[in-house]
């Protein structure tokens, strides 16, 4: 499912005259690692091709604790719409002395080398990161990431919809600043952890519950 989806979004795609091979993608895990990086990234629109990363966040996660945060402001080239500001919060003064996307985005995968990396509906954020780190730089966004709305869709199959806003109600967590990508980066892993709880609650433990998922 997501995993093909994510590989039709981002496989045989043209950056630049170079067709850059279906390989370049991570794998899509269910797991729950000891160190990742939760990331969030903020656009202008839903295109990685038309779009453009403002906001990039991420949280260093060791043994449950978040050990470093990273967070830049990304300057556009284009607008930022007054709906783009409603939903984020992010004005255009806020941004006018970012880095651009080229220098903030060369960061943030220094940021993530080497890491598993979990984002709700995570598929999104690699498109923009990809799609920017391949322009830029040449280099593909290639770490093993868990997207926790697919952990949510096996541990909370009751629930109407996962969005993160949901979830966190459904949690009973504090969603103030929210569409902020730290804010964010925090939700999602409040939410992990619980996921953690659930699957060891209705498995007996996280163990039983990961067999099912090994390769």
């Amino acid at each position: 499912g997501m995993q093909h989806s994510l590989l039709n979004l981002l496989g045989e795609k043209n950056y630049g005259g170079q067709t850059v091979p279906q390989k370049r993608i991570g794998r899509n895990l269910v797991d729950f690692p000891k160190e990742f990086v939760v990331l969030d990234i903020e656009t202008t629109g839903l295109s990685p091709h038309r779009d453009e990363i403002i906001e990039l966040s991420a949280l260093l996660v060791k043994n449950d604790e978040i050990v470093e945060e990273f967070n830049r402001l990304v300057k556009p080239e284009g607008e930022i719409s007054a709906f783009i500001t409603n939903l984020t919060g992010i004005t255009p003064e806020m941004v006018a002395d970012a880095p651009d996307i080229a220098t903030a985005i060369k960061e943030f995968d220094d940021f993530c080398a080497g890491k598993i990396v979990l984002g709700h509906n995570i598929a999104f954020d690699i498109s923009f990161i990809d799609y920017n780190l391949q322009k830029h730089h040449g280099l593909a966004f290639s770490n093993d990431f868990i997207d926790s709305l697919r952990l949510a869709k096996i541990l909370l199959p009751q629930l109407q919809n996962r969005k993160l806003g949901t979830l966190a109600n459904f949690f009973g967590f504090n969603t103030e600043g929210m569409h902020r990508g730290l804010k964010d980066c925090k939700v999602t892993h409040l939410c992990y952890c619980k996921f953690k709880e659930i699957a060891a609650r209705k498995n007996g433990s996280v163990e039983n519950f990961l067999k099912g998922f090994k390769k």
